[in-house]
């Protein structure tokens, strides 16, 4: 079965990511949360309180899903983005939640930092969340679409796919409270992901959640 893991670091911004993460959970996949550390401590004091922190972190995340059980991960890279990426590989994971950049209006999604770099090569489909998504607690996904800008037939094979796992209606029009499947373009390298212009236009554009798959890829949350 596929896995979910949310990129989770306690900011307000990330509790969106985690909104997102538990509805495509109802599909029937695992979820996780991963937060990433970019170095180590030489001083074992001050590794002690890194450590700590970062599970605090995610015990906060745990908390607001109502899950104490929720895996955690903590992983130790100099890039947040390629931690995540090899975490997901290393778990068997098809799925990175991110939330939206701090900066974004409530509505929109703009991914960050982190989000990016795996939007440019990276070989795990990548959900971005629209900012403000935490705040709504009625939430949830009523349609999944597939992105206009889409030429991989992979996008509308996961889109249909997931609108039944979740038993909601498979559209045409995006939503504000749909998912949007967006393949990534005819020239990226098979299973990975490479946006063209179109594809990022639509992105700046969304008022829904994201999720950007790898060139082939099908990604199917429902276990079959």
């Amino acid at each position: 079965m596929s896995g979910i893991i949310v990129s989770y670091d306690g900011t307000p911004n990330d509790d969106d990511a985690l909104a997102l993460g538990r509805l495509l959970a109802r599909a029937g996949a695992p979820l996780a949360l991963a937060y990433v550390r970019h170095s180590r401590e030489f001083d074992p004091a001050r590794e002690e309180l890194a450590q700590h922190d970062a599970e605090r972190r995610l015990e906060h995340g745990a908390s607001w899903l109502g899950d104490p059980e929720i895996p955690r991960h903590i992983v130790v890279s100099a890039s947040t983005g390629a931690g995540l990426g090899k975490l997901a590989e290393d778990e068997g994971a098809s799925l990175l939640v991110f939330g939206s950049d701090y900066r974004t209006p409530p509505g929109r999604v703009e991914p960050g930092t982190s989000a990016q770099r795996l939007l440019e090569g990276g070989s795990v489909a990548i959900a971005v969340a629209p900012a403000g998504m935490r705040t709504h607690a009625d939430t949830a996904i009523t349609s999944v679409t597939v992105g206009a800008a889409t030429e991989d037939p992979a996008a509308e094979s996961t889109a249909k796919g997931l609108a039944a796992a979740l038993g909601v209606d498979f559209t045409t029009a995006p939503t504000s409270s749909g998912l949007i499947v967006v393949g990534s373009q005819p020239s990226a390298p098979e299973g990975r992901v490479a946006l063209g212009g179109a594809s990022r236009q639509l992105l700046e554009s969304a008022r829904a959640a994201v999720l950007v798959l790898p060139r082939g890829t099908v990604v199917s949350l429902g276990g079959g």
